[in-house]
């Protein structure tokens, strides 16, 4: 059974129904029990395309640099992300910079030209385009979950003339980051939809070089956009998250948007 499809027109049609403000509720409910009538028959689950995700998000105020890990349920939404040349068009949408402040968040990471640099669950590559040109002497490395956004990231150094820029295909519970191998993470909207979030960070820890650094980026509980209320995070979970996997964590003063950035030190 598959869990995908390509886009059919009656996808687009009812994309523009909801972006013209038509009611989601038919389209939840119908979702929702596909989703849940996969454990006991042979439907197979609706699949949000690139443009209904998009839509969606848009009108709940998100474009996600990060996003459901494969096969992660959000209100009976089961997203696919194989698509990454359908996706780029939501991820590195231009509009984005205008809310996300990309380069307020390269400057809380006090980046030195020579240093190496994991941008975890990367997608696209929004971010490991530009820590790429930020560190043109180091490198980047830019891990996902989906082979097809590994791909992506990969065809996009060599279009791009990125040659410090590598993309690695990582886990749920494994970052795919060797050992004491990055001085700095960046890690974006991705945090809250990990489901192991303390044995991530102690993964991620162990990647640091002495005097590295993690950066996760998230949104803040009473922000205009991000996901659902119950899934958001307040940055004092985080701290905890980051000081259990032996951290010494706090809240950054460079705040983007409706987001705050938690940063976590190695310990001496």
């Amino acid at each position: 059974m598959s869990d995908q499809r390509k886009t059919e027109p009656q996808d687009v049609q009812r994309a523009e129904q909801i972006e013209a403000g038509e009611p989601m509720q038919p389209l939840l409910t119908a979702t929702l029990a596909a989703t849940l009538g996969t454990a006991c028959s042979s439907a197979s689950p609706h699949v949000v395309t690139p443009r209904e995700s998009h839509l969606s998000e848009h009108r709940a105020g998100s474009h996600a640099h990060g996003y459901e890990p494969a096969g992660h349920d959000i209100g009976g939404h089961l997203h696919a992300f194989t698509d990454a040349e359908a996706w780029t068009r939501v991820f590195d949408d231009p509009s984005r910079d205008a809310w996300q402040h990309p380069d307020e968040v390269l400057r809380a990471l006090k980046l030195e030209p020579t240093m190496t640099v994991a941008d975890v669950g990367a997608g696209t590559g929004y971010f490991s385009a530009r820590l790429a040109r930020a560190v043109h002497q180091g490198e980047v490395i830019a891990t996902d979950l989906e082979p097809d956004m590994v791909r992506f990231v990969s065809e996009r150094a060599r279009r791009e003339q990125l040659p410090n820029l590598r993309a690695v295909l990582a886990t749920q519970t494994a970052s795919g980051l060797a050992p004491s191998s990055v001085d700095r993470i960046l890690v974006v909207h991705v945090w809250h939809h990990l489901p192991g979030r303390r044995e991530y960070a102690r993964d991620l820890s162990t990647a640091l070089r002495p005097g590295g650094r993690l950066f996760v980026v998230d949104f803040s509980p009473g922000a205009d956009r991000g996901p659902p209320a119950s899934m958001r995070l307040a940055p004092q979970v985080i701290l905890a998250e980051l000081e259990s996997a032996g951290l010494s964590a706090s809240v950054s003063p460079i705040a983007p948007p409706g987001q705050y950035i938690v940063e976590g030190r190695l310990r001496p």
